[in-house]
């Protein structure tokens, strides 16, 4: 089994375990390798996500001239452009892609590395207990180093920790601290210093609300090793444990479940994930070094991965490696939180610029990303209205032609589903799932997404002040 190495320039190149220390002087360029067929598969989900487009184009000339001779032509194209165009191709090519992905399994190593895990934790009284639980259960067959980082917490997440540590009974290979920071510097200050006196080779972040299961560890590990040459991270998949709480956590199940999970495997397909997400990700801690460790930011996992990609390095997902998560309950906490991502995507943007014009398959999901800012406006602004609208009988924005993005979705969304109901059953897991929850995902929950997506967007654009830890 291989292990990466960092060369002058930045490059990654991966040598057997077995040869020795780590050494940056004997780094050799890791461009991220293709499985066969991958760009085949590319172009052809792509050609038929482009005669999808060509289609509903040519099926929308009446609505379109309606639409432009009651407002402006211009009113009428920037419209339809973001309410049905773009949707649809993206759906297009998205389920060209579940259908056309098989991912290689992953393989056991002769000898599993060591691995650090880092819990940045601020203000999880009650929260942080159940998952060092978790932690003490897990089977993995390497050492195991695990690192509580208190980010000046005012409540008893220092004192929870300690508790945990004196009554769990660890298994021999795992050594478990806690470095108390006394005052609140932010997520990436205290991942950074974990960084810094971590042990081992593999870092992996977890979130200090979530609960890996036994053999979560064991399973990303094997992916990233497993994953082709130049893979610098890979992001873990992570499911909703509260659900049942209320009908908007309920709702974010079926988001994680089906709308996430879909977009991580098709961006992994492609070797280029977006965001390996701070709740449960792995990286090579080299490749976290080499790139600055984790930046002060808002979506500091997302500008992370974004370096890596910019670096040329790759950047994968594992399905089956599963942590259960707390999403929010409240409206506002799911707001919150939301805002936060659209942030950070901001962020990246702006820090990364450069991944729009770098050539490598991924780079059609920086653009994905860039589009989504103006979809969420016209949604926010034209569409939501033109709802309202249709209440009424006018159908000037909201359509019959808006209907043929219907069936992609529900097509891509049924695919998912068969593929997350395969991988659950083939790990065992039971998921008590909201059914009151699905019906929101389905029907409510864009009207919330899109406009709290552009309020975070508004948010970084005028300089407003960033923070973390609320869920």
């Amino acid at each position: 089994m291989a292990r990466p190495v960092l060369l002058p320039g930045g490059r990654l190149a991966t040598v057997p375990y077995d040869v020795g220390p780590f050494r940056p002087d004997v780094f050799h360029r890791i461009a991220a390798h293709d499985h066969v067929g991958v760009r085949t598969k590319f172009a052809a989900a792509l050609l038929l996500a482009l005669a999808w487009l060509t289609f509903s184009i040519w099926v929308s000339q009446p609505w379109l001239s309606d639409l432009g001779a009651l407002t402006h032509p211009i009113f009428a194209d920037v419209a339809l452009t973001f309410i049905a165009y773009v949707p649809g191709f993206m759906n297009a090519f998205l389920l060209c892609s579940l259908i056309l992905d098989r991912r290689p399994e992953r393989c056991p190593p002769a000898r599993y590395p060591g691995v650090t895990i880092l819990i940045a934790a601020y203000q999880e009284q009650g929260e942080i207990g159940s998952t060092l639980e978790s932690l003490a259960r897990l089977d993995y067959p390497g050492e195991v180093e695990i690192i509580a980082l208190n980010d000046g917490s005012t409540d008893g997440t220092a004192a929870e920790v300690r508790d945990y540590w004196g009554q769990l009974a660890l298994q021999p290979r795992v050594t478990a601290r806690l470095l108390d920071f006394p005052v609140n510097r932010g997520k990436a200050a205290v991942l950074n210093d974990g960084l810094a006196v971590a042990r081992h080779e593999l870092i992996v972040t977890i979130d200090a609300d979530s609960r890996l299961l036994p053999d979560s560890l064991t399973a990303i590990v094997e992916r990233l090793l497993s994953d082709p040459a130049g893979t610098a991270a890979v992001a873990g998949a992570v499911l909703v444990g509260n659900s049942k709480a209320t009908s908007i956590a309920g709702a974010q199940q079926w988001d994680y479940f089906l709308g996430i999970a879909a977009v991580k495997r098709m961006q992994s397909m492609y070797h280029g994930t977006l965001v390996a997400q701070g709740a449960f990700a792995i990286y090579w801690r080299d490749a976290v070094n080499a790139v600055g460790g984790w930046p002060d930011m808002v979506g500091e996992d997302i500008v992370l991965t974004w370096a890596m990609l910019r670096r040329g390095w790759r950047v994968g997902y594992a399905e089956d490696a599963v942590v259960f998560t707390d999403a929010p309950t409240t409206l506002a906490q799911f707001a919150f939180q939301r805002k936060r991502w659209a942030r950070g995507m901001v962020e990246a943007l702006h820090q990364h610029e450069r991944l729009l014009f770098k050539r490598r398959l991924s780079t059609k999901f920086i653009w994905w990303n860039l589009l989504f800012m103006p979809m969420d406006m016209v949604f926010t602004f034209i569409f939501i209205p033109g709802l309202v609208l249709a209440l009424f009988g006018f159908y000037w924005i909201a359509g019959p032609i808006t209907l043929l993005v219907l069936p992609l979705a529900a097509l891509w969304n049924l695919i998912v589903f068969r593929i997350q109901n395969r991988m659950l059953k083939r790990r065992g897991i039971e998921m008590a799932r909201s059914h009151v929850g699905f019906l929101l995902y389905l029907f409510l929950y864009p009207l919330v997404m899109q406009p709290v997506s552009l309020w975070g967007y508004a948010a970084e654009l005028t300089g407003r002040r960033k923070e973390w830890g609320t869920k």
